[in-house]
């Protein structure tokens, strides 16, 4: 059934897993959609992922609603399949998706001036080529992943050497027999800086800020992420206490080398946003030397790099893995729905009191698992567009 008179489908922005999803879920219940989507294809940004990227979440725990991901994908997805099942899905669930559209902004539409919107319509759409889309509900699914975030340190715009953003890395064969500094100790730049001494980077060194909490993506068979949805509704401190124990059983002490246990729990950092590194190579290459830990970037002279040690490095090429800004400030910023950091005050099926039918999802990164925390989400946004009246 359509969710307004007029049959004006809802507008979800990003056709993406989360995007997808949600658009899958509302064709469930009856409710037309229609995925807008600024590039030429479904899941772009897993296109654009480094090639050895695999899930860190296991296959059992990653499908989203309404179609398994298949058995002999594994159990760590490799990226190329992630991109496989993104188009599996949206022919399975017909979805609509109208790629190359572009929505800049986003208004009321009862604060449009001089242009009357359709009966039914909450929303007026600016998209690229002057066009004007209106719906009666939008949900935003950009991603948390949306735009590339290099830091301003003083002297950068100076460097002589390579200076490039992770989400520009996709393989180390650029980089065999170079110097390589790679900085923030993610997932991100863990698993990069393993995959260059695999390449035959010539010295890989990691800058660290914070030391991150490591886990082994399995142990004894177990997968973390399960461990990590088990533990959801714990008490903090139990939480902290139980992986501490864990990760001395089952992770090397790398003080020595230089990357030292945190001080904070686990679960408190999670809290905080520092989700725990999943152990891709990253602490056999540390123990075997060919990574080396060093302090954080400070500073760029020339061809050198100063950490905040004191010390100075002179790399041939730096890979910044220093994160993603969640890029809504032009779309939604005059709504008043966004954080002093940049996110959603209201997430899921929850809307903003001053943005009634305005649905955020995609944007947090839960220890449970991205993939499965989007598709319960989708279902609940779904289940809730379906008792609404638009």
């Amino acid at each position: 059934m359509p969710t307004s008179e007029s049959g004006t489908p809802v507008h979800i922005l990003g056709a993406g897993p989360v995007g997808l999803a949600t658009a899958a879920a509302l064709r469930e219940r009856g409710i037309s959609a229609v995925v807008l989507e600024r590039t030429d294809t479904v899941g772009s940004s897993w296109r654009n992922h480094y090639d050895r990227l695999r899930l860190h979440t296991a296959r059992t725990h990653s499908s989203l609603p309404g179609l398994p991901l298949p058995r002999a994908y594994g159990r760590w997805v490799a990226r190329d399949d992630v991109v496989r099942y993104l188009e599996q899905y949206a022919a399975h669930h017909r979805i609509e998706v109208a790629t190359g559209v572009e929505v800049h902004r986003l208004d009321r539409a009862d604060d449009e001036e001089g242009a009357e919107a359709p009966e039914g319509a909450r929303w007026v759409l600016h998209a690229n080529g002057g066009r004007r889309l209106t719906a009666p509900a939008v949900v935003v699914a950009t991603g948390y992943n949306h735009t590339p975030y290099l830091p301003s340190w003083p002297g950068r715009d100076d460097f002589t050497g390579e200076l490039l953003h992770a989400s520009r890395y996709r393989s180390p064969a650029p980089f065999a027999g170079r110097d390589v500094l790679v900085v923030g100790a993610g997932n991100t730049g863990t698993e990069i800086a393993a995959d260059l001494t695999e390449g035959g980077a010539g010295r890989v060194r990691l800058a660290v800020r914070t030391p991150p909490h490591i886990l082994r993506r399995s142990t004894l068979g177990w997968p973390s992420q399960r461990s990590a949805i088990l533990c959801r509704r714990l008490p903090v401190r139990l939480v902290d206490r139980m992986a501490a124990q864990l990760t001395k059983l089952s992770v090397p002490d790398l003080t020595s080398y230089g990357l030292p246990r945190p001080e904070a729990g686990l679960y408190t950092r999670a809290r905080q946003g520092a989700i725990p590194v999943l152990d891709a190579g990253l602490v056999d290459a540390v123990r075997q030397g060919k990574v080396e830990p060093v302090a954080a970037v400070e500073s760029f002279d020339d061809g050198k790099v100063l950490l905040a040690d004191g010390d100075t490095v002179t790399p041939e090429v730096v890979i910044a893995a220093t994160g993603y800004r969640r890029g809504l400030e032009d779309l939604v910023g005059h709504l008043g729905v966004l954080d002093p950091r940049g996110l959603p005050r209201a997430h899921g099926r929850r809307t903003h009191p001053a943005a009634p039918a305005l649905y955020f999802t995609g944007f947090s990164n839960p220890l449970s698992g991205n993939l499965r925390e989007l598709s319960l989400d989708a279902r609940r946004i779904a289940k809730t567009l379906a008792q609404a009246t638009l």
